[in-house]
């Protein structure tokens, strides 16, 4: 049941960094997109933060996942929007 538990926090913590990056990012998708996107970026920066020794904690943890999303944005404005 803990990891249930487990999931559901991280899934609030990437959707909230996915709201957070898309402020920081001006994105003009839509708010599910920027969750969406979060929660992907929130696990890829959780996954980089352990790769370079960073991390623990729950402020570095929403650090990283808001970097990560950033990330996606980016990412994502590259792949899927013409200019």
């Amino acid at each position: 049941m803990e990891w249930l538990f487990k999931l559901l926090i991280g899934l609030a913590l990437g959707a909230l960094a996915g709201w957070a990056a898309g402020k920081i990012m001006k994105s003009k998708g839509t708010l599910l997109r920027n969750i969406v996107l979060g929660i992907v970026g929130g696990a890829l920066g959780g996954w980089l933060g352990g790769l370079i020794g960073i991390g623990g904690g729950w402020v570095m943890s929403i650090i990283l996942a808001i970097a990560g999303a950033c990330l996606i944005i980016f990412l994502w404005r590259l792949l899927f929007e013409k200019k």
